[in-house]
């Protein structure tokens, strides 16, 4: 099955010391783990990246637009930009994945109850085959919660979650096999 890795937001205004976010270094690394699996079966890596307005960390003249240097991001990959938490929203990730016959996206990034969870019921809703690495993307603790427990909540959700094609599967990024 031809399969995409979608990363969201992993760029610098996701990850200051005003917004830690859970494990960021082992998530990083098992983001570079999965893209490099990707790469070798010659699929595609998007990374999509947040354009916030002025004032913003993400706007793309603030430092914080870019992605993390921890990120390996190789010639081939491709960048997507986003203005909401939805990837697939006035974005060119669907065509992007039509234009390479792309049956199945495997979902990482920043924020888990934000742009990661938009995009994986977004994904779903448009019949992708959705694979979720349950330690493939992280979040800051909210007033509400820790980010532990919100990333344990919406990985439940996602093996759960009704849509045409069934759940996402949640598994651990080294479980992650491709065809």
């Amino acid at each position: 099955m031809r399969t995409a890795l979608i990363v969201i937001d992993m760029q610098l205004g996701s990850f200051t010391p005003y917004s830690a976010r859970h494990d960021t270094l082992g998530t990083v690394e098992r983001i570079n783990l999965l893209a490099a699996k990707v790469r070798a079966r010659g699929m595609p890596v998007i990374f999509v990246q947040h354009d916030g307005p002025v004032g913003d960390p993400h706007h793309p003249d603030a430092p914080g637009w870019h992605l993390l240097p921890e990120l390996d991001q190789a010639p081939a990959d491709m960048v997507v930009r986003k203005t909401s938490c939805d990837a697939f929203l006035e974005t060119g990730v669907e065509s992007l994945l039509e234009q390479e016959n792309i049956e199945q996206v495997i979902v990482t990034g920043c924020a888990s109850d934000f742009c990661i969870d938009t995009t994986i019921r977004s994904a779903l809703a448009r019949r992708y085959a959705t694979l979720v690495p349950s330690d493939g993307h992280t979040t800051a603790d909210r007033p509400y919660l820790s980010a532990a427990k919100i990333i344990e909540h919406h990985n439940a959700v996602w093996s759960d979650f009704l849509s045409p094609i069934g759940p996402a599967r949640v598994i651990p990024a080294a479980e992650i096999e491709l065809a």
